[in-house]
């Protein structure tokens, strides 16, 4: 278990992170610039809160009450940078014992290094330099070295940050089984939603410096909560709401009102549809419609669209559909079923 409740300011910025996870592989999502980064580096000990918590597996790593920060050799801590860090003059083998700075007995080094080698299936590529090796092959690398000094806990930053799309998706599979197959905690770091929902199983969402929302990974990009999550897991019709009734809400900026499957909060700022939820079959929250523009995709058709009555400043809504299943000729009206209708706060 990972508890985080620290506060840091840098300058103008305020980093006020709360959160706590026990997920094998959890996921802090945020755009650039948010404190992912900064988090991170304070749990591994890289950078001192100025007051706050951070308690692993019921071990004080912070406590500015009590005076308590632990250097991070000894926070059991391993940290992956996007850059991976290996040194460039040294082996795999080589890089890997680097790791095991601590551990005095040779057999014991030598029974780890095999295993881990085996383990991360590096065999074959023990006597290569870090020059020589392929952009999955360095980043087994660089975990195995972390793997080394024993951690309980994981932190990745942006591990997937500097590779191209193709070599990305191959590395995320590769990786997932990889920390589910570790007896070790694992946070990641990430601004891309598709590695968030595929490697993580609980996600927080930072922004502007604090967590705005914290759920199952599947449980959030079903309701997302905020808007900053529903535009971070991908949600491209987001407008300022007003809570209507017990589960209607009035969209000024669309010219309409929605009926939501759940009861509007008080505190509702905004409502998001998701690109993909619209459909001319659904009867429910069915509203007259005007297309903009069609833009074909290699895999989906964008159609771009304004309900009728919609203020005329607000930019149009998306609409997404997979190839094959594109209209021979524009709806008059599109409905929307209850549930995907998202309360924003």
């Amino acid at each position: 278990m990972l508890t985080v409740k620290i506060e840091k300011q840098l300058g103008n910025f305020l980093l006020n992170a709360d959160f706590e996870t026990d997920a094998p592989i959890a996921g802090l999502l945020g755009a650039s610039g948010c404190g992912k980064s900064l988090t991170l580096k304070c749990i591994a000990g890289l950078e001192q809160p100025d007051r706050g918590r951070i308690v692993l597996d019921g071990t004080v790593l912070f406590d500015s009450q009590a005076g308590t920060c632990l250097p991070p050799q000894k926070r059991q801590v391993g940290y992956l940078f996007q850059s991976y860090a290996l040194f460039p003059h040294m082996t795999v083998k080589q890089n890997i014992l680097c790791g095991m700075q601590r551990e005095k007995d040779r057999t014991k080094k030598l029974d780890s290094l095999n295993q881990l080698s085996r383990l991360l299936q590096l065999e074959h590529v023990m006597d290569l330099k870090p020059g020589s090796l392929s952009g999955g092959q360095a980043q087994r690398t660089a975990i195995a070295r972390i793997l080394a000094s024993r951690p309980r806990l994981l932190l990745l930053d942006e591990p997937f940050a500097a590779l191209d799309s193709y070599l990305r998706e191959q590395l995320q599979l590769e990786l997932k089984e990889l920390l589910l197959a570790l007896d070790c905690q694992t946070v990641l770091v990430t601004h891309s939603r598709d590695e968030t929902f595929l490697l993580c199983s609980h996600l927080a969402v930072m922004d502007r410096g604090e967590i705005s929302a914290a759920d199952s990974t599947k449980g959030l990009f079903e309701q997302p909560q905020t808007t900053a999550a529903a535009q971070l897991t991908g949600c491209k019709n987001i407008a300022k709401a007003r809570k209507a009734g017990d589960f209607t809400v009035d969209v000024p900026d669309w010219g309409i009102c929605l009926t939501a499957a759940r009861p509007v909060p008080d505190r509702l700022q905004a409502v998001g549809i998701r690109a993909h939820s619209f459909s001319p079959e659904v009867s429910s929250n069915r509203l007259s419609v005007t297309l903009c523009s069609h833009i074909k995709e290699p895999f989906e058709d964008l159609f771009l669209f304004r309900f009728q009555g919609q203020a005329s400043d607000s930019p149009p809504l998306w609409w997404r559909l997979p190839k094959g299943q594109t209209p021979n000729s524009f709806p008059s009206s599109l409905g929307v079923l209850p549930d995907q209708v998202l309360l924003l706060t």
